[in-house]
């Protein structure tokens, strides 16, 4: 099995352009992010991809943005996948990760929305996988558990930085858990959490090695999984972002760290990560 990183476009204020220039110059496979709605861009958007020989993993975000709208329907979830379904498949996307449902949503309305979603996403041809994500379905390891107990053809995007802030504590503590969803994990956003916040200021600080070192662990639960389930890639984004994760000074709000150098260095960590890892794990089959 070979890994793929995938460069966010969460938190690019330049042109796809310069998305994908920066994509390749620091050895990406793709981008992952939501689809422009206008035709005329999205085609513009796939061409320049495709020029530079990159993927792309298209993000959907159903009624709302990472936040979903409260008051929304069910329904009206269902018809905003559809809508952003249709602008994702013009970029011809390996796959789809969703923000989907509703934390506040009772367990049987969310199954509900998986089941319906899931079948939208057969239709058009498509494979989708759910977020671990605040403030939607997934937001906690049990709650998780439950619905996908549930839904035996359901598939997650793993982003295990949302639990550590909801459970305030790194789900070492639910390790059983996490190898048991493993086996359905079809991609993981690499974000560094901690039991204060969704974001570490900085993977690379030695303060926050014991949790850098928690969630290489839980991703290589999901890698031995996926081995074992026959997958030849697997796929990663690294997801440190902005919008109140990035930590700032007091007063001058200047950011502690840059978000693009995060985001390269969480690239280049993983693919050693990685690396050693396999390494090991043929060293001790031999």
């Amino acid at each position: 099995m070979d890994l793929r990183l995938f460069k966010t476009l969460w938190g690019h204020e330049g042109s796809i352009s310069d998305a994908v220039a920066s994509a390749v110059a620091n050895d990406f496979d793709g981008l992952e992010g939501p689809a422009p709605a206008d035709a005329a861009t999205g085609r513009a958007w796939r061409q320049s991809m495709t020029d530079s020989g990159l993927e792309y993993i298209a993000e959907i975000t159903t009624a709302g943005s990472y936040v979903p709208d409260r008051q929304a329907s069910l329904q009206q979830h269902l018809d905003s996948l559809s809508r952003k379904l249709e602008y994702s498949l013009r970029l011809d996307p390996l796959f789809v990760t969703c923000l989907g449902g509703c934390d506040a949503w009772p367990e049987t309305k969310n199954i509900e929305f998986f089941t319906r979603a899931m079948e939208i996403a057969r239709d058009a041809g498509i494979r989708i996988a759910f977020e671990t994500h605040r403030g939607r379905a997934f937001f906690n390891p049990w709650v998780t558990e439950r619905i996908s107990d549930q839904l035996d053809e359901l598939l997650l995007t793993c982003d295990f930085s949302h639990w550590c802030v909801v459970c305030e504590r790194l789900v070492d503590t639910e390790i059983d858990l996490i190898e048991k969803l493993a086996g359905r994990t079809l991609h993981l956003h690499a974000r560094v959490g901690y039991d204060q916040g969704p974001q570490v200021p900085d993977p690379a600080a030695p303060e926050y090695r014991t949790a850098l070192q928690a969630h290489q662990g839980w991703w290589e639960l999901i890698w031995k999984a996926q081995m074992a389930g026959g997958f030849a890639t697997s796929t990663m984004t690294p997801e440190f972002g902005p919008d109140g994760y990035l930590h700032e000074a007091p007063y001058s709000r200047e950011p502690v760290a840059d978000l693009l150098q995060l985001n390269h260095w969480m690239a280049r960590e993983e693919r050693r990560h990685f690396d050693a890892f396999t390494t090991a794990r043929q060293a001790s089959a031999t």
